[in-house]
């Protein structure tokens, strides 16, 4: 079996840049990504020329800080005000696909939305779709269903290799977690090591934060790190996995 160069992905879910201190700090997340250097990072919860985080545009100053290309996908917009999530790259990417996910007619909920794009890595097309799944069960089915139907996984575009991956807020013995598990890899999984928790972030009992893969991505390690500085800057962990991709 020949396989592509390796690569790293991150998800992680960045709590508007709001740590558990109070404190606002794009910069301390760009931190954190610089210090475990992966080549692709999906973030939900970002904040785009909002009050509360002083109008800045958190993907485009995390980005800038670590040299990344990006795309920013707003799943809230209220006039100038926009709170949605991002995929970063050090490779050339482009946008395929952004939109909203299926809510509750029955409900008033947060709107949560998907963000996918196509990333060269090195003359291999890479397809990323980031998300953030809602709070309320019937809801998350609902996206999960649409996330895998044609509209995004099963879409004549989403080639192999690819990932999926976020805050899907669901537990590995949920039904929604056992729907993506079904079709796809989780990378917590088969690799040796114990699957981590990733929520709350000082201390951990939930692992609500995946990446799943398409089955050519081979598996080498996964990391949630859990540090001083990790434990504070959100109410997430980030996780890592270093994968290589088995050539045709």
């Amino acid at each position: 079996m020949k396989l592509s160069k390796s690569i790293s992905i991150m998800t992680y879910n960045v709590h508007s840049c709001i740590g558990r201190d109070g404190r606002i700090s794009p910069f301390r997340i760009a931190n954190i990504i610089a210090q475990y250097d992966p080549d692709i990072v999906a973030l939900q919860e970002l904040d785009v020329g909002r009050v509360r985080t002083g109008h800045i545009h958190q993907a485009k100053m995390i980005a800038d800080h670590l040299n990344m290309d990006f795309h920013f996908h707003p799943s809230i917009e209220i006039r100038e005000e926009q709170y949605g999530n991002a995929i970063l790259s050090r490779y050339p990417l482009r946008m395929v696909q952004a939109g909203s996910l299926p809510t509750l007619k029955d409900r008033t909920l947060e709107t949560r939305g998907a963000l996918w794009t196509s990333i060269d890595v090195e003359g291999q097309a890479v397809h990323v779709v980031n998300t953030h799944l809602g709070l309320n069960g019937r809801e998350r089915a609902t996206q999960a269903e649409a996330l895998l139907s044609s509209e995004w996984l099963e879409h004549p575009s989403c080639c192999s290799p690819f990932f999926i991956c976020g805050d899907f807020n669901a537990l590995p013995l949920s039904t929604v977690y056992r729907r993506f598990k079904a079709k796809l890899q989780d990378v917590q999984h088969g690799n040796g090591n114990r699957p981590r928790n990733t929520y709350p972030s000082f201390y951990p009992i939930f692992r609500i934060d995946h990446i799943f893969t398409s089955p050519e991505v081979v598996v080498h390690s996964v990391e949630v790190p859990r540090t001083s500085l990790t434990r504070i800057a959100s109410d997430h962990l980030p996780l890592i996995a270093r994968v290589s991709i088995r050539e045709p």
